[in-house]
């Protein structure tokens, strides 16, 4: 049995007698969780000796199971199992945001709910916890960017416009730019800004961590209706946009498997192929992100269209093979 459903079945047995005041017969318990009463019998004792207050009381020739009565009140619980788990889950994910409000925020609700539980149920959750971990992610260190991050979430609440000095990384070199936020969108590791360019006149997207300079103006904008923002979004492969485009590329047998169990485009369309092959379809807004998502797989992917990509990825696996070409280069320059 995993380890999450008995957490989750202890959770339950837990709430069920904290709503009666009348006990349940381990019959009620077994059937309310779909389980043998073997079963319940195990879960009750491991409920007292982690310290939970649970006695048995003989009744008409039949156990029922009490909490004790002076220990409800001390035993708020306002959330359910599946929701302080899901707590447990994002506080460990969301260490990729430390030194920033985001983080602070969820660390403060986090104590929060836990004041409110006692001990054993705490010692209980640290039990989970235990259970599943959150691998490492690619991600920057946004303390530094603390005051900028504060600064554009409380202009999109307000609707007010930005004025600020933007380095753009393809040209490299600064631009002053006046902004209509719309929305802060973490992806990838990195924390974007959804906002109307007016020197652009066009909605972009900026990379937080390069914006080296910010000022709140006195002058209010409109937000655009919410499906204009998400489809932005969703259209794109990654962050970066260009006109939209179909692609479709060829995965090999021994790919295709990895690429049938996740979405990674709303849009997408896959057609298994009678030799294990896979073809994967897709709109996207620009290609130069999956360009970089097609070479992840090597020579196991190949697109067949459209022609301007195909041509593309030639030209970055002939110029790869330059670089590896000769055999006696040293690796590293002196």
């Amino acid at each position: 049995m995993a380890r999450g459903d008995q957490l989750a079945r202890q959770w339950t047995i837990i709430q069920s007698l904290l709503a009666s005041r009348t006990g349940k017969p381990i019959s009620e318990l077994a059937e309310t969780l779909g389980c043998h009463r073997r079963t319940v019998y195990r879960d009750l004792e491991a409920l007292q000796s982690a310290g939970f207050p649970l006695y048995s009381d003989q009744e008409e020739g039949r156990s029922r199971w009490y909490l004790i009565e002076s220990a409800r009140q001390s035993i708020p619980i306002p959330f359910s199992m599946t929701e302080l788990m899901a707590l447990y889950f994002s506080r460990d994910w969301l260490r990729v945001l430390e030194n920033t409000v985001f983080h602070e925020a969820l660390e403060s609700l986090f104590q929060k709910v836990k004041a409110t539980l006692p001990p054993e149920t705490d010692r209980y959750l640290e039990t989970f916890r235990r259970t599943i971990k959150v691998g490492n992610q690619p991600h920057k260190h946004y303390g530094a960017f603390r005051e900028t991050l504060e600064l554009v979430n409380q202009a999109i609440i307000d609707q007010k416009v930005l004025r600020m000095e933007y380095f753009t990384m393809s040209r490299k070199r600064r631009s002053r730019r006046k902004i209509a936020p719309y929305r802060l969108w973490f992806f990838d590791g990195t924390f974007y800004l959804i906002a109307y360019c007016y020197l652009r006149r066009d909605v972009r997207v900026f990379a937080v961590d390069r914006i080296r300079s910010i000022d709140l103006l006195d002058e209010s904008f409109s937000l655009p209706e919410e499906g204009v923002v998400d489809g932005f979004m969703e259209t794109s492969f990654g962050v970066f946009r260009g006109k939209s485009v179909h692609v479709k590329i060829r995965f090999a047998p021994n790919v295709a498997g990895y690429i049938s169990e996740k979405t990674w485009h709303v849009t997408q369309k896959l057609t298994q192929l009678k030799n294990g092959a896979l073809i994967f379809e897709a709109d996207v807004a620009g290609t130069e992100e999956i360009k970089h998502w097609v070479m992840q797989w090597g020579a196991h992917a190949e697109v067949l269209s459209p022609a301007s990509l195909r041509q593309t990825m030639q030209l970055e696996t002939a110029a790869m093979l330059k670089c590896y070409a000769d055999s006696d280069k040293s690796t590293v320059d002196n």
